[in-house]
C-alpha cells in the first residue's frame, strides 16, 4: 500500500513537472489529496473556534465535523472568575503534581511549604488561555501567582516574599478565611 501511494505521488510529480514546462498547472497532483480548510467560527472558547475538515472528502458530513463543548463565557471572563474564587491560584506550565518548567515548580514548593490548597491552570495547553492571562495582569511571563483575588507576582518574588516572611502573613490570612467556611452551617 506504501509502494502504491509513494509510486502514485512520483508519478504526479514527474506529470506535473512536465505539464508545467508545456502548461499551466494550478497545483500538482499530490496535493491534491492534501487539501484541507479551517473555516473560522463565531465561538470564542478555549477550544479555539476553528474547524478543520477535508475538503474533497465526499465522506465527511456535517453531522462528524467537530464540535465544541464549552461554555459561552470569554476567556477573560473565565480568568476574572478563577482569580475571585480560589483563595491561591498559580497560572502555570504544567500542574501543582507535575510542574513543567523549574520556575513553576519553584513556586509550587514554596506554596506547599504553607499547607494552603493550590488551584492551578496549565497555560500550557492552552495559548489563547495563556494570552488573556497576560493581557489581564499586564506581565509577560509564567508562574503568575493570585492570593486573595490580588495578582502578587512570579516564583522570584514568593521566594523573596518567603524569605522575608511576608508570604506567611499573607497565607495566613487565606488559612483563616478557609478555617471560618469549614465551620461555617
Amino acid at each position: 500500500m506504501a509502494r502504491l501511494v509513494s509510486s502514485s505521488l512520483v508519478r504526479g510529480l514527474v506529470r506535473s513537472c512536465r505539464a508545467s514546462s508545456t502548461a499551466t498547472v494550478s497545483r500538482p497532483t499530490f496535493q491534491q489529496f492534501m487539501t484541507y480548510s479551517s473555516a473560522p467560527s463565531g465561538d470564542s472558547n478555549m477550544n479555539g473556534g476553528t474547524s478543520t475538515r477535508v475538503a474533497a472528502d465526499p465522506d465527511t458530513h456535517q453531522d462528524f465535523q467537530p464540535t465544541s463543548k464549552g461554555s459561552d463565557m470569554s476567556l477573560n471572563d473565565i480568568v476574572a472568575k478563577d482569580i475571585k474564587e480560589n483563595p491561591v491560584l498559580i497560572y502555570m506550565k504544567g500542574y501543582p503534581d507535575a510542574p513543567r518548567c523549574g520556575f513553576s515548580a519553584l513556586a509550587v514548593k514554596v506554596l506547599q511549604q504553607y499547607g494552603v490548597s493550590i488551584s492551578a491552570r496549565d497555560i500550557l495547553s492552552n495559548m489563547k488561555l495563556k494570552e488573556s492571562v497576560k493581557a489581564h495582569t499586564n506581565w509577560p511571563t509564567f508562574p503568575q501567582i493570585f492570593i486573595n483575588g490580588e495578582f502578587v507576582g512570579g516564583s522570584d518574588i514568593i521566594l523573596n516574599m518567603h524569605q522575608k516572611g511576608e508570604l506567611k502573613d499573607l497565607l495566613t490570612d487565606v488559612n483563616a478565611q478557609k478555617g471560618e467556611q469549614d465551620s461555617a452551617p
